[in-house]
């Protein structure tokens, strides 16, 4: 589904440039769930950026679909994040003067969809996600819980190509971050949706299938969770970021 071939990407004047990322090469396929994860400064968020086309690459590819995005105008990257990228935000940015539904549906809307078969998608995914009965109130009325349900489901209504989640879980407590990324898991193994989730903590990341684990804008490693259980995959988690040097707590 993805492709990410060696790219970089600079920062600065001639004379005062940062290397963000540094020749970062990876691929994802159709159904993954991957977490990125490194230290503050390691080039997790700008990768994130890059591949949502909040920001552009200084050199190399990344290709969804078989589709370069540096190759899109304005107004075609405009209409690829709208129809291709579903995001996750730390704050659920649901807009509270319409309702629930209305939020869910906003992009399908937008793309001038059939009101009809609006409804039909909306309410198809809110009842995969359990929020059927919350759909005609407005997020003031709801519960937190509810509010990660329904930025979840305006995330994947659209059927879209990727899920991309920076921190989801950064402004939660305990309690909603472990529900928020047992939704995430319902949407990777019963929805089929592909994730890609930037992370600093361990935990969210022991959810995932696989790990990329960046350092001073490289690839520095990759665990693979195969058969092992979450606990095992977290201690194994930590362990790498140990290696990665520094205090662990920075990035955990």
């Amino acid at each position: 589904m993805l492709q990410v071939k060696n790219i970089e990407k600079y920062y600065g004047s001639r004379n005062n440039v940062t290397k963000a990322l540094n020749g970062v090469s990876f691929t994802v396929e159709t159904g993954e769930f991957i977490a990125i994860m490194g230290a503050s400064g390691s080039g997790k968020t700008t990768l994130l950026n890059c591949i949502s086309t909040i920001d552009a690459v200084s050199a190399g590819h990344i290709c969804l679909d078989g589709v370069d995005i540096a190759e899109l105008s304005e107004r075609d990257l405009a209409r690829f994040r709208r129809e291709r990228l579903g995001f996750v935000f730390q704050e659920f940015n649901l807009l509270d003067t319409l309702t629930v539904e209305e939020n869910i549906g906003l992009a399908l809307s937008l793309n001038h969809r059939d009101p009809a078969a609006v409804q039909a998608q909306v309410r198809a995914v809110a009842e995969q996600l359990g929020i059927s009965d919350v759909l005609g109130k407005f997020p003031t009325q709801i519960s937190g819980g509810q509010k990660q349900r329904a930025a979840c489901a305006r995330a994947m209504v659209a059927g879209q190509s990727l899920l991309l989640a920076d921190e989801p879980t950064g402004a939660l407590d305990s309690k909603a971050s472990k529900n928020l990324l047992e939704i995430m898991t319902r949407m990777n193994q019963d929805m089929g949706a592909t994730i890609l989730m930037v992370t600093h903590d361990a935990y969210s990341a022991s959810y995932a299938r696989r790990v990329l684990f960046l350092k001073d804008g490289r690839l520095f490693n990759e665990l693979l969770r195969g058969d092992r259980g979450r606990p095992v995959f977290y201690h194994e988690i930590l362990d790498v970021l140990a290696a990665l040097g520094g205090d662990v707590s920075d990035v955990i």
